[in-house]
């Protein structure tokens, strides 16, 4: 039985947050720790005529940066809450919830990483197990408390960064479960690239991909090449995989760096593109 503590909040805590956004201190057997989730909930979820629809959900790592500048580095946030909540009114994308899974902070790398790694020095990383962690913990927790809809259709997962890096590996690991992945910044150089010799193998990907890169996100010019090369190798595996341009988007952004408010400046598009012309 898992062990947990649940405390749901309605936060208005600052203008920063737009809707309903519900927090839950989560405890962890898998890296037996304690962190975050942030869910938000789309317009009128708590609705009489919406009392039995299911939802979409996306999930997203390093929540602390998605909703609340409070919590985020550098005080700079995505604005998931209010980008999902004008493209719903848009009816670019149907209602759905988007989940915020907080990192552990000290431990975010070791969580983060799936091999071991020389730059950043990480010898016993714990990112193997974060698959177990998403699908067997946090995902079940969620289910039991929102209308959460099944299949890989209404299911997506992504992040930046390093958050993108476990993402990918997730996705490899678990072929079927997730519909669309976000892939912001991706870390692939970790561990001499390990994760794009992986990802030539792979035939079963996720129906949506959102990839994205800045052309100035190491802030060397060799590295700043580099990068978008490793992200064009990862483009091509997908392509090799049959991705056709209706499943996959990749944006090569001309002079953006890699930080929280480059992310958050493609987030609409990301977010159209995974979610959008689904059935309601």
């Amino acid at each position: 039985m898992m062990e947990e503590t649940s405390r749901e909040q309605i936060v208005p805590s600052n203008d920063s947050v737009a809707g309903n956004l519900q927090l839950h201190e989560f405890h962890s057997r898998v890296f037996r720790n304690m962190r975050m989730l942030r869910v938000w909930l789309p317009p009128r979820y708590e609705a009489p005529e919406n009392v039995t629809r299911q939802y979409p959900v996306f999930y997203l790592n390093d929540g602390q940066n998605l909703f609340d500048r409070a919590t985020a580095f550098g005080g700079v946030e995505w604005q998931v809450d209010e980008t999902a909540d004008r493209l719903i009114h848009q009816e670019v994308i149907s209602p759905l919830l988007i989940v915020g899974i907080d990192n552990a902070q000290t431990d975010r790398i070791k969580e983060y990483l799936p091999y071991r790694s020389f730059n950043p020095p990480i010898l016993r990383p714990q990112g193997k197990r974060y698959p177990e962690f998403l699908m067997n913990e946090v995902m079940p927790f969620l289910q039991e408390r929102y209308r959460i809809a099944k299949g890989p259709e209404n299911t997506g997962l992504g992040g930046s960064s390093l958050g993108a890096l476990i993402s990918l590996y997730t996705v490899i690991e678990r072929p079927g479960v997730f519909g669309q992945l976000l892939l912001e910044s991706p870390s692939l150089f970790i561990s001499h690239r390990r994760i794009l010799k992986f990802s030539r193998l792979v035939r079963q990907w996720p129906d949506r991909v959102f990839l994205a890169i800045g052309t100035r996100e190491a802030g060397r010019e060799d590295k700043d090449r580099q990068v978008v090369e490793d992200v064009r190798e990862l483009e091509r595996s997908f392509r090799r995989a049959g991705l056709d341009d209706r499943r996959l988007l990749v944006k090569i952004d001309e002079g953006a760096t890699h930080n929280e408010g480059a992310w958050a400046k493609r987030f609409p598009e990301a977010l159209g593109f995974l979610f959008g012309n689904k059935a309601a």
